[in-house]
């Protein structure tokens, strides 16, 4: 049995301007201090990291991995999840999802998409570099607007999606297979690979690729109302990645998992610090244990009550108290004795 790894930290919800979130080395600084071992970096934003550069500079990522071992601190994985996303863009978000690439790139969905791939091609070997792997994103979704199945959908036009999406991401797969790198997508509202029934769909149209895996968050399990002690049950052997964070869903006769058009605050499904929600991590990190899980706990606040610096820092020993050390030995080994064949023959009166 393995041990699962951590705390550590996704680095997304707290990049800023301002110190000690607006550098890598500050933010690395700031973690290490409050008691985290590893970071998920976010490869979107070069405040923190260049991701071109790691994909083609052996001495760059020694010097990152320098600055974060001198902090006692490691590279978990990095994250495409902005990028991921516009892989894939339905026309009906094609504004709103702009904002995600850079400006020259607004207005143009096309080249939009091909610079997003080519994003993802970037981290594969970046990630190789850092010798990391696993890598955390998104699938993007050209689906999402038709959930629910009302209007009536047309015929073919679920499997049509699914067809260029899997398209659109074999090649991409591939390029982190020639890596050794598994490609975690994140299951997650918003995307065509939402839950588990979306996800064995995707992997029909590509092939089973060994290296579409998941970033197993509960929180989004509780909103949709799964299953999501059964789901690592189900899929454990594609989860590859943790994030740790907790939500809690309080249905009243106004609204439900639909939230009624409200801001965070107001849904009845909200995503909470740790141990503020509804998430059994107890429950979580012995499924994992007995999984034999060993990758990272990467705890991501989002939290529409509590302050984000308050929820890292607790975040750190709520990580730590649930974390199992796994046994390398049998509770009854003391009741225990050598192999007798002849005595178990006896036992079960097949000699006399």
């Amino acid at each position: 049995m393995k041990t699962i790894q951590g705390p550590a930290l996704f680095l997304a919800q707290f990049v800023s301007d301002q110190a000690p979130f607006n550098n890598l080395e500050n933010i690395a600084t700031w973690a290490s201090g409050i008691g985290y071992k590893g970071l998920q970096i976010p490869t979107w934003d070069k405040r923190l990291f260049d991701l071109e550069r790691a994909a083609n500079d052996l001495a760059y990522c020694q010097q990152i991995q320098d600055l974060l071992a001198g902090l006692e601190l490691q590279i978990t994985e990095l994250s495409t999840h902005v990028q991921g996303q516009l892989v894939a863009v339905h026309p009906a978000y094609d504004e709103i999802f702009d904002s995600f690439a850079p400006t020259q790139f607004h207005g143009d969905p096309v080249a939009r998409q091909k610079w997003a791939v080519e994003q993802l091609m970037l981290a594969a070997k970046a990630s190789k570099n850092l010798g990391l792997t696993a890598h955390a994103t998104f699938s993007g979704s050209l689906l999402w607007p038709y959930i629910y199945p009302w209007p009536q959908r047309p015929e073919g036009l679920i499997e049509t999606g699914f067809k260029a999406l899997g398209e659109r991401w074999l090649p991409i797969l591939d390029a982190f297979d020639q890596a050794g790198v598994d490609l975690c997508y994140e299951i997650h509202p918003g995307e065509d690979l939402h839950d588990g029934i979306s996800f064995e769909m995707f992997l029909d149209v590509v092939d089973q690729h060994p290296r579409a895996n998941i970033l197993y968050d509960p929180s989004h399990f509780v909103l949709q109302q799964l299953d999501y002690l059964s789901f690592i049950d189900k899929y454990q052997e594609r989860i590859r990645m943790f994030h740790v964070k907790d939500a809690e869903f309080n249905p009243t006769a106004q609204q439900g998992v639909y939230g009624g058009f409200q801001s965070w605050v107001e849904r009845a499904g909200r995503f909470r610090s740790l141990g503020d929600g509804q998430v059994d991590f107890s429950a979580i990190f012995s499924k994992l244990a007995q999984y034999n899980f060993s990758g990272w706990a990467v705890v991501e606040w989002e939290c529409c009550l509590k302050h984000p610096e308050v929820g890292a820092q607790q975040g750190v020993e709520f990580v730590k108290s649930k974390m199992i050390t796994v046994t390398d030995k049998a509770f009854d080994d003391f009741a225990g004795s050598e192999p007798d064949t002849e005595m178990n023959s006896r036992i079960l009166g097949l000699t006399q």
